[in-house]
């Protein structure tokens, strides 16, 4: 048994997991199974694995993959992680000590990891920077939800729409607190993470879909006007920032940015760079 097995190493090591660093164990075989098999890990495949703890996803997609890129930061993991995989005679996993959302990546062309949920936002943008075929990933539950968002809701974020813009999203099951060690007060989630460019999305954009979600009740055209210090630190008066906006899309501006599809934001994004380049 997957739990059982999990307190004797950490027992054996004098190991106590530190819930604040995201330190929850799956100790649930039937979850670690799916998660393996929605990867649909060949031979040829390099994964990464962030956030590899005691190897609980690594040694079986060890078993399947051309090589696992394992990122842990804790030193005291990482030796009962290296130990394991010396004595099981894995020697195709590459330990990578430091913090992932610091660190380049090394090649890989699919994700599976879970997720220490303090560090989801960070990795999750950082992935859409790199080209690979698609990550299934764990996630608290409340995060997961709103990755895959529609406008409108109450999940609905800056985070919806990068997702809606720049990969297909698919929530794949839900996980109980119960699957961990120890376990969570939240429930967590598996998503499968498709990623596209769109070049469209690009620094200027993600300004403008920041400053716009800071407000995101309100008219876009008010959010623009209130949060203009996020798009740009140019010295210019309200008054001229007020003139800017009003040659935005009216239709646009006048809609709440909660109920604003990504498409709308890219449009809004598109007329105030031009706007802001070349000002009449």
């Amino acid at each position: 048994m997957l739990a059982q097995e999990t307190s004797q190493l950490l027992k054996k090591h004098q190991i106590r997991l530190n819930r604040r660093k995201g330190q929850n164990y799956l100790i649930n075989n039937h979850i670690l199974s799916r998660i393996v098999e929605n990867a649909n890990i060949s031979d040829s495949d390099v994964v990464l694995e962030i956030g590899a703890g005691i190897g609980t996803l690594t040694i079986p997609l060890a078993r399947k993959a051309a090589k696992v890129v394992a990122f842990e930061q804790d030193k005291r993991i990482i030796h009962l992680l290296q130990e394991r995989l010396q004595e099981l005679e894995i020697s195709n996993v590459e330990v990578v000590e430091g913090d992932a959302t610091k660190m380049e990546f090394p090649y890989f062309n699919k994700v599976v990891s879970n997720l220490p949920y303090q560090i989801s936002s960070p990795i999750t943008f950082k992935l859409l920077k790199y080209d690979f075929d698609y990550a299934i990933l764990m996630y608290q539950l409340e995060f997961a939800q709103r990755m895959v968002a529609q406008p409108g809701t109450s999940n609905y974020s800056r985070l919806s729409v990068m997702m809606h813009l720049c990969t297909h999203t698919e929530l794949l099951f839900k996980v109980p607190p119960n699957a961990f060690l120890p376990p969570p007060r939240i429930s967590s989630a598996v998503i499968k993470l498709t990623s596209r460019k769109n070049p469209q999305v690009e620094e200027f954009f993600i300004k403008t879909c920041r400053a716009l979600f800071q407000h995101k009740k309100k008219k876009s055209g008010k959010a623009l006007l209130q949060s203009f210090h996020e798009i740009s630190s140019s010295n210019l008066e309200k008054r001229e920032i007020r003139d800017i906006i009003s040659k935005i899309d009216n239709k646009l501006t006048e809609k709440r940015v909660f109920k604003l599809e990504g498409e709308e934001i890219l449009i809004i994004s598109n007329e105030l760079k031009d706007l802001m380049n070349n000002p009449t």
